[in-house]
């Protein structure tokens, strides 16, 4: 039954069907447009996991795959030979594998959960949540996408409806932290599809023979597919040299040093995105001044569309550039461990420990990814989908904070075990999976990124270490300092979370103890399709 319905179709618009209901309330019914709103994001939730029960991982990208003509566009060039005729398509291409969902699933609990913690929002509801419910659709899409146009376009669906919710719903800087975010990521955006435009314009060129008419129509297409098929294939036009084919003149040709400047632009743009040192400096004033259900968001799934970017279009399509800078991207990643590490050590406001902390374990992503063995992409991933779930669940207890005390400056806190006991709770427990606690998701990612790079790049894994050390130090150092000491007398008669709070603070706690306990139901997805993706990186590398 799954098979026979437009499954990734639905998951991906469905968000759309709350914001056609939104368009018919009135803006000042708060209470109707928060239910519409959040039962809009509960949709792709539940599809996403009807989806998951039955994916079969090894069928690896063809176990649910969409494809229709998006765009089709006659070039106007001299037919030559036996070739009829050029068009430049781009496919509506929507497919699921064992990278995309792990990342499909954490988009849409953090989508869900992010919309419960919305209910702090205090003016412009009607606003608010159609901005959030097409930011959610761009999020989705962007890890379905098939086709590098229809990428690129869920991908800037993004920053738009980022733009806004941090400019109108933020703090007192939101301005200028969402003109810094939109000046940042737009910069990346424009690099990717300079990446995205070379890799069209030579690796897309496919010919499909037409047998009725006994003629050739060549074609350049988006579809990573195709793109993907040629890189790897040592008889497409793409990796025939003109000394290969004996003099002859081969525009589409990609040389060593076109591959790598097409490579450096995938990783400076995904770069920005994820952030690496030194393209940070935009995600601290978003932590910092964004509504905190936003930065749910943002750091919970937007960040990981760097690293998944990285991967898909970096690792896999240029496997011999990956190899030759693995130890540059090991460096990297643990530059970004041990500098988020200290400076998230020495902050007083708690949303920058969580910013620097973020940037610290993107780093082990990063040293992950550069491990290219098994072990550390999959613990790469499982990273990625552990912090989204932890910086969902720290970012909801500083809304709740916020709320009730007003400020998040770590001296202006202290005690609050006393007078709110389940949300210390839950925050100790968020830290705890913070720094790596085992049992708990943060445990499971650390450890299998780590492995892997002992196995490839032993020292820089053993400073990584030292980065792991320092974050139990100020993980430890905000959480006990909110929760335990003196309580100051203006929170003693403040009330514990209300149930709409709970609720998502129960269920995020839920899913980082069972990928801690039970870390197949984010690596088993992974198993297959990481198979057919390592192969093709031992055959390229290896030549």
């Amino acid at each position: 039954m799954l098979a026979d319905l437009p499954i990734l179709t639905l998951i991906t618009f469905s968000p759309l069907l709350g914001l056609l209901a939104l368009l018919f309330l009135p803006k000042q019914n708060s209470r109707w447009i928060k239910i519409v709103a959040i039962a809009a994001t509960a949709l792709p939730l539940l599809l996403s996991f009807w989806l998951y029960a039955g994916y079969d991982g090894a069928q690896g990208g063809k176990a649910f795959e969409e494809t229709a003509t998006w765009i089709s566009a006659s070039l106007n060039k001299e037919a030559v030979g036996d070739v009829s005729s050029y068009t430049m398509q781009f496919q509506y291409h929507l497919g699921v594998d064992g990278l995309s969902m792990p990342l499909l699933l954490l988009t849409t609990i953090v989508g869900f959960m992010a919309a419960l913690a919305s209910v702090h929002v205090k003016k412009r509801w009607k606003a608010f949540y159609s901005w959030f419910l097409v930011l959610e659709v761009g999020m989705i899409g962007v890890f379905l996408a098939r086709d590098v146009f229809l990428f690129f376009v869920f991908f800037e669906m993004t920053l738009i409806p980022m733009f806004f919710l941090i400019g109108i719903w933020g703090f007192m800087n939101r301005e200028r932290a969402a003109n810094k975010f939109l000046i940042y990521n737009g910069i990346g955006s424009a690099i990717m599809l300079v990446a995205f435009v070379l890799l069209v314009a030579t690796a897309g060129f496919r010919a499909e023979q037409l047998p009725e008419k006994q003629e050739t129509h060549l074609s350049y297409s988006g579809s990573y597919e195709v793109i993907g098929a040629n890189m790897a294939s040592p008889d497409a036009y793409v990796n025939v040299s003109p000394e290969q084919a004996q003099g002859t003149d081969n525009p589409l040709y990609l040389s060593e040093r076109m591959r790598w400047a097409i490579f450096l632009l995938l990783l400076i743009a995904f770069g920005i995105k994820l952030p690496v040192f030194p393209f940070h400096t935009w995600m601290l004033k978003v932590h910092a001044e964004a509504p905190p259900s936003v930065v749910m968001i943002h750091s919970g799934v937007l960040l990981k569309m760097g690293a998944y970017g990285l991967l898909r279009f970096g690792v896999f399509l240029f496997p011999v550039q990956t190899k030759d800078w693995a130890t540059v991207l090991a460096i990297l990643g643990v530059v970004n461990i041990l500098y988020g590490a200290v400076l998230a050590l020495v902050q007083k406001e708690f949303k920058l420990v969580l910013a620097y902390s973020s940037i610290s374990h993107m780093g082990i992503v990063l040293l992950g990814i550069a491990s290219l063995n098994e072990i550390g992409l999959h613990g790469a991933v499982v990273q990625l989908v552990s912090h989204g779930l932890i910086s969902a669940l720290l970012f909801l207890l500083v809304g709740s904070i916020h709320e009730r005390a007003g400020s998040t400056e770590l001296k202006d806190l202290g005690g609050l075990a006393r007078s709110m006991p389940f949300l210390s709770g839950v925050l100790l427990t968020a830290g705890m999976a913070s720094l790596g606690l085992p049992g708990l998701s943060g445990f499971v990612g650390e450890f299998l990124s780590l492995l892997g790079a002992f196995d490839t790049q032993r020292v820089l894994a053993g400073l990584a270490v030292l980065g792991v050390i320092l974050t139990a130090v100020y993980v430890l150092r905000s959480v006990l300092g909110i929760t335990f000491g003196a309580l100051p007398e203006r929170l003693t008669a403040v009330r514990d979370v209300r149930l709409v709070e709970a609720v998502p603070m129960i269920a995020l706690v839920a899913f980082i103890v069972l990928i801690g306990i039970y870390p197949a139901v984010v690596t088993e997805p992974m198993k297959h399709g990481f198979d057919a993706l390592l192969q093709q990186l031992s055959d390229k590398a290896g030549r």
